[in-house]
């Protein structure tokens, strides 16, 4: 059996953050039903330009392959009663929504419990379900801001910046995933189910880290650093050569003292304003200068040879299609290709969760409401007449 095999998902999820987190799920094996609502025309990351025609996109095919889709009006008492059904055979009811939506969906564990004691409602959302904050939708752009990571990033004399990758959004998917699998442990350990109070705001503060918790014990204030500096690491951050850019990063002294050999200036590790950690960084505005100076005279590959050969930290500033192309990510089979009614061989970014040694099977994100049957006739043994007179009570969209 694949690791997840014998889970399965109830999940209220779209767009870009829900849809990842179970995403890594799915690739080990649990069965993602993913209700898509028919009134909006389901999961909105099936419209995300500019590479969407009609209900594809390929941004819903990064988020969702090896998942089934069902069409659910989840208002109507009998789309809530076809969920309900659902919800007695699963392990886990999983959304991302507004943080006051759950409860007014009634999809908390308070009200499902009922019909399974030992469901987990794992909620991700944008603020939480407490607190000033719980009404408003939350962004992984506002996120940034909001928790101090655009003030750090960028140049010293630039503006605000935002990370190139929705990261807020990516570490909320795998902290949701994990608070879900630490749940569905407890809850069959115990016989009892829970809620997980997952968001976005939360994940965004703790990833600040070591700079937090030295501002909150130290008064330490981050500051934004020139080239993308390490705050206290000297020498560590990118230098320009003569033909791009590479990263130099000399985490600890044996590093400092090779690269010093590497550069043709085993001088500067004699120099005391620059022996150790403390010393360089004290002194950063009279070494870095020297350095950048040097590495400007050769080429990235000229520099990466001799710096690799002598074990230093050290690698290229990629764009997309260099780091799509390093023989790193062939590889560890990174790319992973599905077969699409549209698109073809379509190809997609393999998980990096890596459990035991069978390689997942990939299959290309559902259709909206592909796996209708599979679930209502298959799964919950609904008779033809039991879908008709669903169909026809509208719980699968408006009756024609």
């Amino acid at each position: 059996m694949k690791p997840l095999e014998d889970v399965r998902i109830i999940s209220l999820e779209q767009y870009g953050a829900g849809p990842f987190g179970s995403l890594h799920l799915a690739d080990q094996g649990a069965e993602i039903i993913k209700i898509e609502d028919p009134r909006t025309g389901g999961d909105v990351g099936r419209y995300v330009p500019p590479y969407a025609e009609e209900e594809d996109s390929i941004f819903y095919e990064t988020f969702n392959r090896n998942k089934k889709s069902i069409s659910l009006d989840m208002a109507t008492p009998s789309g809530r009663a076809v969920f309900e059904d659902l919800v007695r055979g699963a392990d886990a009811v999983y959304s991302n929504l507004r943080g006051d939506v759950p409860k007014k969906l009634r999809i908390t564990y308070d009200d499902l419990k009922h019909l399974n004691p030992k469901i987990v409602c794992c909620s991700l959302t944008g603020f939480g379900m407490t607190g000033p904050r719980a009404k408003q939708p939350g962004y992984d752009y506002i996120l940034q801001g909001l928790a101090g990571w655009m003030d750090i990033t960028g140049e010293p004399d630039g503006p605000p910046t935002k990370s190139g990758l929705s990261l807020v959004d990516y570490t909320g998917g795998y902290v949701a995933a994990l608070s879900l699998l630490t749940a569905l442990h407890a809850a069959r350990r115990d016989g009892v189910g829970m809620d997980c109070d997952v968001s976005l705001y939360d994940t965004a503060i703790s990833m600040l880290t070591y700079p937090g918790t030295w501002h909150l014990n130290a008064g330490f204030t981050p500051i934004r650093t020139r080239h993308s500096a390490h705050p206290s690491l000297v020498p560590f951050q990118a230098f320009e050569a003569a033909d791009g850019w590479i990263v130099v990063g000399c985490a600890k002294q044996k590093f400092w003292e090779r690269l010093t050999v590497v550069l043709g200036r085993p001088d500067l590790a004699e120099d005391a304003r620059f022996a150790t950690f403390a010393d360089r960084q004290r002194n950063a505005d009279v070494l870095l200068p020297e350095l950048e100076k040097i590495i400007a005279t050769r080429t990235v590959a000229q520099w990466l040879e001799p710096m690799t050969a002598a074990a230093i930290p050290c690698g290229p500033i990629n764009d997309v299609s260099e780091a799509l192309a390093e023989e790193h990510t062939v590889a560890r089979d990174l790319i992973v290709e599905t077969e699409h009614p549209r698109y073809g061989t379509l190809k997609n970014l393999a998980s990096p969760v890596r459990v035991g040694w069978d390689k997942p099977e990939y299959v290309r994100a559902p259709q909206r409401g592909e796996h209708q049957d599979e679930v209502l006739a298959g799964l919950l043994g609904y008779s033809p007449a039991r879908i008709a007179e669903l169909t026809g009570d509208g719980a699968f969209g408006t009756p024609a």
